[in-house]
């Protein structure tokens, strides 16, 4: 039930979901500095593209981090990064593509998986965190707060509340750091580029993995 009081709230192609793009830059210096690591893991130096018609997710949370990981020369490499979680989500005809260039004799190929193409079997996640770089979608969000302290995302009166997602775990964030939080959110006619996505549950129904050669139009998702 939306609240009567903060209700629902909308916005046409909204880039990056609700984190203003000063922050995000500003982000990966002080991140850097305090050692705040979006993902558990050192990423890949190669990012990836997401297309779905839409995502519906409960407990929605969004803070700023960074995200650092190595080219694919061995260079070290930060990169600012919108962290969003989900306690479930729910995603209709994913498509998700990455592209490994140069390779010899090849030159570039483009991995491409798509999933939940069926109305009524979507890709169903449980615990989700994205590591989002940039995002366009349409995008309704209920009973949402915005200016919310990272570190108190999942709290309610200062006090923990059991299944709401916070600062993802096993990570670094500034606890003190610009968050936001809604109950549920909708965005349709999604376009985006993450550096990770992590879940505890990660179900892929009708799932299609294929290679394609070249990049760009045509064969990446977007």
């Amino acid at each position: 039930m939306k609240s009567q009081v903060r209700g629902g709230t909308r916005w046409k192609r909204f880039a990056v979901v609700m984190v203003p793009s000063v922050a995000a830059t500003a982000a990966i210096g002080v991140g850097l500095a305090q050692g705040a690591l979006a993902a558990s893991f050192s990423i890949s130096g190669q990012d990836f593209k997401v297309k779905a018609d839409s995502l519906v997710g409960k407990n929605f949370v969004q803070y700023g981090s960074v995200d650092a990981g190595k080219t694919l020369d061995g260079k070290d490499f930060a990169e600012p990064v919108a962290v969003s979680g989900f306690s479930e989500a729910w995603i209709t005809n994913m498509c998700q593509s990455v592209v490994t260039p140069n390779i010899p004799f090849v030159g570039d190929v483009t991995l491409v998986l798509k999933a939940g193409t069926e109305n009524k079997k979507p890709v169903y996640a449980k615990g989700i965190y994205l590591d989002v770089a940039e995002l366009k979608a349409d995008a309704e969000f209920g009973n949402i707060d915005i200016g919310v302290a990272a570190g108190d995302l999942n709290k309610v009166n200062g006090q923990p509340v059991p299944g709401k997602p916070g600062i993802q775990p096993n990570t670094k964030a500034n606890p003190f750091g610009f968050g936001q939080r809604a109950e549920d959110a909708k965005l349709t006619d999604v376009r985006q580029r993450a550096w990770a996505t992590t879940a505890a549950t990660f179900q892929l129904p009708n799932l299609d993995l294929s290679l394609h050669r070249g990049k760009g139009a045509g064969v990446e998702c977007y």
